[in-house]
């Protein structure tokens, strides 16, 4: 079984990730192995060990003067996390070539018992990566720290390969989470749950960089009610981490989007099983807070620019020169807001504060004590009360209220409420849920909408957007009826 933690590394010069390791007093003067790895994945014609989450290589160590060879086969394990478990079995080779008789005794004999998969094996991409690597000796347990740095190859397309893996080689996981955290001090490490061979079917496929959105996993009301707040918060942290790292070489708002929806499940995740309280073990979210407001900041300018003013530069403009030039002025100073906060958001993203508020995120989650206070009910009948008194708070506020605060509360309340319902969905009154969902959509898109020509109208105002635009935008509130505050 092979037990290993995955960051990227978003430094701005992967050359200096030697040095900055070296900060670290665990690596220090240590000498690492330093090797040239060139591997080759195999797979049939229709994939089907991607299918079945297996990864089969032959790895070349060494120059080609001097190689040497190593067969590995690795199964699905425990996805959705940068903590990896996975089944792994590997063998020296004589040469390059695949050995059937190696896949004997491993989950290859069941799915293959024929051998018409292993007939049908052809090489479908490459990796080829200088490895730095440390042996590293703790109470807990040994551990290996490997640098990655090199590239992938797939169907003629390539991306840069940049990432830190810590494998443990003997003890207890949390010998894994004290080395990362000793290395983060000195070096910003972001949560990487994507394997080397899924990010290459990912190259193939042109969806290096789409979005993640929520995949609510699988429940069933035999599941402790511990284990189930574990598995969405499990899930809705990748579906943040995964966008957040995704975010580094993409400008696409749905990106940004996406992360900012797997943080807000997180959030509500945790107040629905009542996490947050300040005697549990939940680690501190604050060091995370700038880099939240710039990706709102962010956002908000990413819907302004692609969503409301798109809306309404024809009814501006017209045919009248004079107010195309002011849109265009308009257009190229909100270009140059939304680049300033992507620089921004990308530069807190170099911070090791936010790694390390990420691993231990990652460490609560997977080997942490989540206590959910259960007061004797059937876990069917304390998420129904839960969901329940989540609705019934979000009615108690008038739909239409024209008290600013109220509506912020209002909306927060039908996001958690939606949120709730789309990834509990399974253990709650089908009728009920469909009820809430509906109204928690409903709410959330009418205040959505108001807000975001609010903001939209205070970002022109802020970047000092032509008096006409303004002015225009102003009306543009007031009459339209889906966009008025009060009944």
């Amino acid at each position: 079984m092979e037990l290993e933690l995955k960051f990227a590394l978003p430094a701005p010069d992967p050359l200096l990730l030697e040095k900055q390791l070296r900060c670290s007093a665990l690596i220090g003067r240590r000498k690492p192995l330093r090797q040239q790895l060139h591997n080759t994945y195999y797979d049939t014609p229709d994939h089907a060990l991607k299918r079945h989450g297996m990864a089969l290589r032959v790895r070349q160590i060494g120059t080609s003067a001097h190689p040497a060879w190593v067969q590995t086969l690795k199964t699905a394990g425990v996805a959705g996390s940068a903590l990896s478990r996975r089944g792994e079995w590997e063998h020296a080779l004589a040469g390059p070539q695949l050995d059937a008789a190696l896949l004997q005794g491993t989950p290859w004999s069941e799915l293959d018992p024929r051998g018409e998969w292993f007939d049908a094996l052809q090489p479908v991409f490459t990796t080829t990566f200088e490895r730095l690597s440390w042996r590293i000796v703790l109470d807990e347990g040994g551990v290996e720290v490997a640098l990655d740095r090199g590239t992938v190859w797939m169907d003629g397309h390539s991306t840069a390969l940049c990432e830190l893996e810590i494998e443990l080689q003997s003890g207890v996981p949390t010998a894994l989470f004290d080395t990362a955290a000793q290395i983060g001090q000195h070096l910003a490490l972001l949560p990487l749950h994507m394997s080397k061979a899924e990010r290459a079917y990912r190259l193939a496929q042109g969806t290096l960089h789409a979005p993640l959105r929520a995949q609510p996993p699988a429940l069933n009301a035999n599941m402790e009610l511990a284990a189930i707040a574990q598995a969405l918060l499990r899930e809705s942290f990748l579906q943040f981490t995964a966008n957040l790292n995704t975010c580094r070489n993409s400008e696409a708002p749905e990106v940004l989007h996406q992360a900012r929806v797997g943080w807000r499940r997180f959030r509500s995740a945790l107040k629905l099983f009542q996490l947050g309280a300040a005697d549990s073990d939940l680690p501190d979210l604050a060091p995370l807070r700038p880099m939240l407001d710039r990706m709102t900041a962010l956002r908000d300018l990413d819907v302004a620019s692609t969503e409301v003013l798109a809306l309404y530069a024809q009814g501006y403009q017209g045919d009248n020169r004079r107010r195309k030039q002011h849109w265009a002025k308009l257009e190229a100073l909100l270009a140059q807001a939304q680049e300033e906060q992507r620089q921004a958001m990308r530069l807190c993203m170099q911070e090791p504060a936010l790694g390390l508020c990420l691993l231990q995120l990652t460490r609560w989650i997977e080997c942490g004590t989540i206590a959910v206070p259960q007061g004797g009910h059937s876990v069917a009948k304390w998420l129904k009360i839960r969901v329940t008194r989540l609705a019934e708070q979000m009615q108690s506020i008038p739909a239409r209220t024209q008290d600013v605060l109220l509506q912020h509360r209002l909306r927060i309340l039908a996001k958690r409420l939606r949120y709730s319902v789309e990834s509990l969905r399974p253990l709650l009154p089908a009728k009920r849920a469909q009820r809430w969902h509906r109204s928690a959509t409903a709410c959330q898109t009418r205040i959505g909408m108001q807000r975001d020509l609010q903001q939209a109208l205070a970002i022109a105002e802020t970047l000092h957007a032509p008096e006409g635009i303004v002015e225009f935008l102003r009306g543009v509130r007031f009459s339209d009826k889906r966009l008025r505050p009060g009944p």
